[in-house]
């Protein structure tokens, strides 16, 4: 419990062993407070995360220490950073070329962790004279098409137009976000185009560290106007490492819908006799490259497990 002289706050940045704590009462814009952890706290094996709400006190000369860290709703081990409570998964249409395999892959992690996610259509890159290519808006309807009627809600942008910025804005409300994506799909042009400034404010923060191009090594908050993002690349490398073989089909949101109604109480959706999954990949209402994502990446967790 949290004794009279102890204060609350978020931990909005971690680096070299420091915790940059956001006094609780003074709002997104306030000082930070830079704090050491209780040696208590590595004992048990537990690190302070970017993103924890914690209690902590005052030392004499003007620093803190972290007294206790409160309960979190979510933990991401790759990027570390805890209570995010929505992913945007951002996918250029083209130039990366829209790659559905990773885009399952990256939901598969975003399931497991129980975050909501939501799908953002970076277009900034397909803009050729004001006008889309086809194969661009192929892409794009493919993936609102197949997405959408999963439950998940997909948002255009286009930060060289300004398109769809406010709306995805409107969506962060209130969160703690994390974008994710593959590398090129213009991330960052997006974060800058929904808080103009904030490209060199981020590179401004870089440079004061002195970390060059090694700044991606720590995670930090950046408040956005009514939210919190996450500024780190970290989903870039992507394994099951976390993820069971038996965890696989409930981070299909289809898939776990139908599992109760398969024959087997543990049916691998695979070849099984009875199994709801299959009979609906079969009559469409399970979308085929859905699937078969889903059987490469079983294929890849089995090989791993081989391997160790």
């Amino acid at each position: 419990m949290s004794s009279t002289n102890q204060l609350k706050g978020r931990i909005v940045k971690a680096l070299s062993g420091y915790y940059y704590v956001l006094p609780a009462e003074e709002g997104p814009s306030g000082q930070t407070v830079q704090c050491r952890a209780r040696g208590v706290f590595k004992k048990k094996g537990i690190n302070p995360l970017v993103g924890d709400e914690v209690y902590y006190s005052l030392t004499e000369n003007g620093e803190g220490t972290v007294e206790e860290i409160l309960p979190r709703s979510s933990e991401l081990i790759r990027p570390p950073v805890s209570n995010i409570d929505l992913a945007i998964l951002v996918f250029s249409v083209t130039e990366p070329t829209l790659n559905l395999q990773l885009l399952d892959k990256f939901l598969v992690h975003i399931e497991h962790t129980g975050i909501e996610a939501v799908l953002c259509l970076s277009k900034q890159d397909l803009e050729k004279d004001g006008s889309e290519t086809k194969e661009a808006s192929e892409a794009a309807a493919a993936v609102n098409r197949i997405y959408s009627a999963i439950g998940y809600e997909v948002y255009g942008t286009s930060s060289r137009l300004g398109e769809g910025v406010e709306a995805l804005h409107e969506r962060l409300q209130g969160h703690l976000a994390v974008f994710a994506g593959q590398s090129g799909v213009g991330k960052s042009s997006l974060l800058n185009a929904i808080v103009p400034g904030l490209e060199l404010e981020t590179n401004a923060i870089s440079n004061r560290l002195g970390r060059g191009k090694h700044t991606t090594r720590h995670v930090e908050l950046i408040e956005i106007g009514g939210a919190y993002v996450a500024d780190t690349p970290g989903f870039s490398q992507l394994d099951f490492a976390e993820l069971g073989i038996e965890d696989l089909g409930y981070c299909f949101r289809e898939m776990r819908e139908l599992s109760p109604d398969c024959k087997f109480r543990v049916c691998t959706h695979v070849h099984e006799p009875g199994c709801a999954v299959l009979k609906a990949v079969e009559e469409g209402r399970i979308e085929q490259s859905r699937h078969q994502h889903y059987l490469l990446f079983m294929a890849e967790m089995k090989e791993k497990k081989r391997r160790y």
